[in-house]
C-alpha cells in the first residue's frame, strides 16, 4: 500500500480510505416480496451487483421502525427493524452476504429526534413529573402565550409545538412529529451508547449521523439572528440563522464520545456526519484532532457548487484545511439534495461522465447514490404521488424530495425489474427503457461500465485509492490535479476544445474510451468536458 497516508505508527490505511461507498434508499432499491416497497431482501438478491460493480460498503437509509411522518426520519424504535424492510434476521443475513463479498454495512443513525410515537416521547409527554419529561426540550410560552422563541422549523413554520396536557411547548426542528431530544440529559447519551454499542456488536461497520451538526441546543434557548443578504440561500428562506438551534460547539463532546465508542471495536466501525454547514472552516472541526471526532464529514458546499471551476475551489479549500490525519469525502447525490446528473449536469451525458470522474479521482471517500452508476437523473413526481412531506407542504415552488427517491432501474421491462409487471411502486419510475442496470452493463461505452471500470482502477493503484492531491497548473477551462507519485487527472469543464501541455504519459481511462492506451507526449486536446485519468513517470 502506498505510504503517503499512513495508519497509525505507520500501520496500513484504515478500510475506509480506500473505500467506494455505496448509498442505498432501501424503499426504492428493490421489492423481493412484489408489495411495491424495497426491502432487505430485495438489496441481498442484488449483492452480486454491488460486489461486481466493486464497492466496499453500503449505506442504508432508515431501515428501524417508524410511522414514516418523514419516511423512516421519525424513529420509534431505535433497536429494531421495519416490518416493511424484513426484521433483525434478514438483516443479519444481509451483513453476513455483505461480508461474503467483501462488502460491509453502514446503518443512518437519527439522534437529533425521535418520532412522537417512540415510547419516551409518550411518556414524556404524559406529565410535567414523568421519567422521559427531560429527555426532550420543553419550554414555557412567553406572557403573550407565543412560542418560547424565535426558532423555525427547518421544513417551515415555528420549531415549536404546544403540547395540551403539559401545557408547554416542545422543540422540533424538523415536522411536529419528530420532537427533538435534549442532549444535555446524561440519560439521553447513555441510551445512545447503548445504541451504537448495540448495533456494532452486530456487525455494522458504522453509521451515517443524520443532522450530525444539531443535536445539541442553546441550553438558554436564545433568539437566532435574522439572516442577511450575505448568507446562502437557504438560510435566507428561512429568515434566520440556525445560530442556536443547531451547530452548537457542544456537539463535538457527543461525536468525541462516539468515536471512542467506535474505536473499541476490532471490525472499525465509521462515524459518517452529515454535516449541513456552508463554509469549510467550520466543517473542518467535526473531525476534531483528525482522528478523535467523525470520520467522514460530508461536504454540503461541494454538493451545491457548479460543476468546474467552483467545485475546483471547494475541494482545495478542504485540501488546505483538513487536519492532519483526517480525510475527505465526495458525493454528488443523496436522498436529500437530489441526483448530480440532474443538478450538475443537466442531463448532459458529457458533464454526467466528467462529474463521475472527479468523484471518484479525488483524494478522498467517494460515496456513490445508488442510480449514479448508470447517471440516472431526478425523476418528476405528480402531486398526487408525492410523499415527502417537504413536498406536501411547498407544492409547487417547492415539489420536494421525492424525484430523488424513485425505484431503482434494473431492467427495461415492465416494472424495471424493481417490482413484478402490474405491480404499482410506491413512487413512480423514470424512463426505464433509456436507462437501466441491464442494458448498460452488456454495453462497453456506458456510464455503468466507466463507473466500473474507475472504481476497479482505484482498486488497482493506490495512487487513486489513497495518494495525496496536488494541484496541476493548467489552461483556463482545465482542472488538473496529480494523485499519489505517478497519476494524473485532467478534467476539461467548459464548452469548447482545450489544449494542455502534459508530461509523458499514457491514457488509463477516459470519458471517451476510445483514448484508453493512448501514449501522450508533450501536448493533447480535450474535447468539452472530457476527463482523462493519465499514468505518468513518479515525481522525484
Amino acid at each position: 500500500m502506498s505510504s503517503s497516508v499512513p495508519g497509525p505508527a505507520g500501520a496500513p490505511h484504515p478500510w475506509w480510505r480506500s473505500a467506494v461507498l455505496y448509498q442505498i434508499y432501501p424503499r426504492s432499491f428493490a421489492d423481493s416480496d412484489r408489495d411495491g416497497q424495497g426491502d432487505l431482501e430485495g438489496i441481498i438478491q442484488h449483492l452480486d451487483h454491488l460486489a461486481w460493480l466493486g464497492v466496499d460498503g453500503i449505506w442504508l437509509n432508515p431501515i428501524t421502525p417508524s410511522p414514516n411522518a418523514d419516511w423512516g426520519y421519525d424513529v420509534s424504535d431505535y433497536t429494531d427493524i421495519d416490518p416493511d424492510f424484513g426484521d433483525l434476521d434478514t438483516l443479519d443475513r444481509l451483513v453476513a452476504a455483505a461480508g461474503d463479498r467483501g462488502i460491509r454495512v453502514i446503518l443512518d443513525l437519527v439522534p437529533n429526534h425521535t418520532s412522537d410515537r417512540h415510547p419516551w416521547f409518550l411518556d414524556a409527554r404524559s406529565s410535567r413529573a414523568a421519567p422521559h419529561r427531560d429527555w426532550y426540550v420543553w419550554a414555557d410560552a412567553r406572557p403573550d402565550g407565543s412560542p418560547p422563541n424565535n426558532w423555525v422549523s427547518v421544513f417551515g413554520g415555528p420549531a415549536w409545538t404546544w403540547d395540551e396536557t403539559t401545557q408547554q411547548y416542545y422543540l422540533h426542528n424538523f415536522l411536529p412529529e419528530q420532537p427533538d431530544l435534549n442532549w444535555w440529559n446524561e440519560e439521553v447519551r447513555a441510551a445512545f451508547d447503548d445504541i451504537l454499542r448495540s448495533w456494532f456488536d452486530r456487525g455494522i461497520s458504522g453509521f451515517r449521523i443524520d443532522v450530525a451538526h444539531g443535536i445539541i441546543k442553546d441550553l438558554e434557548l436564545r433568539d437566532n439572528p435574522l439572516a442577511t443578504p450575505d448568507d446562502a440561500a437557504d438560510v435566507r428562506a428561512l429568515g434566520q440563522r440556525h445560530e442556536f438551534n443547531l451547530n452548537r460547539p457542544e456537539v463535538h463532546e457527543v461525536l468525541r464520545r462516539w468515536r471512542a465508542i467506535a474505536d473499541a471495536y476490532v471490525h472499525e466501525p465509521i462515524l459518517v456526519g452529515e454535516t449541513w454547514v456552508q463554509d469549510i472552516q467550520t466543517l473542518m472541526r467535526f473531525y476534531g484532532d483528525g482522528n478523535d471526532e467523525l470520520h467522514l464529514a460530508l461536504n454540503v458546499p461541494f454538493i451545491f457548487a457548479e460543476l468546474g471551476s467552483e467545485m475546483r475551489a471547494i475541494v482545495e479549500q478542504e485540501e488546505a484545511a483538513i487536519p492532519e490525519g483526517a480525510w475527505p469525502t465526495w458525493t454528488g447525490s443523496n436522498h436529500d439534495a437530489g441526483r448530480f446528473a440532474t443538478r450538475w449536469c443537466g442531463g448532459d451525458d458529457r458533464k454526467i461522465r466528467a462529474a463521475i470522474v472527479i468523484v471518484l479521482t479525488l483524494r478522498g471517500t467517494p460515496i456513490l447514490y445508488y442510480g449514479d452508476e448508470i447517471g440516472m437523473s431526478d425523476v418528476p413526481v405528480p402531486r398526487d404521488r408525492i410523499k415527502d412531506p417537504v413536498g406536501i407542504r411547498g407544492w409547487p415552488d417547492d415539489p420536494g424530495r421525492d424525484r430523488a427517491r424513485t425505484p431503482m432501474p434494473w431492467t427495461s421491462e415492465a416494472g424495471g425489474g424493481f417490482t413484478a409487471p402490474g405491480v404499482e411502486p410506491w413512487l413512480p419510475s423514470g424512463d426505464v427503457p433509456t436507462g437501466n442496470v441491464a442494458d448498460q452493463r452488456d454495453d462497453p461505452g456506458s456510464v455503468l461500465t466507466l463507473v466500473r471500470d474507475l472504481i476497479w482502477l482505484r482498486r488497482d493503484r493506490d495512487d487513486l485509492s489513497v495518494g495525496r492531491y496536488a494541484a496541476i497548473e493548467a489552461p483556463a477551462g482545465i482542472w488538473a490535479w496529480r494523485r499519489g507519485q505517478g497519476t494524473c487527472v485532467l478534467v476539461n469543464h467548459t464548452a469548447s476544445s482545450v489544449d494542455m501541455p502534459v508530461d509523458a504519459g499514457e491514457v488509463l481511462l477516459g470519458t471517451r474510451r476510445e483514448r484508453e492506451g493512448e501514449r501522450v507526449v508533450g501536448r493533447l486536446s480535450l474535447e468539452p468536458w472530457e476527463a482523462l485519468v493519465i499514468a505518468q513517470q513518479p515525481v522525484a
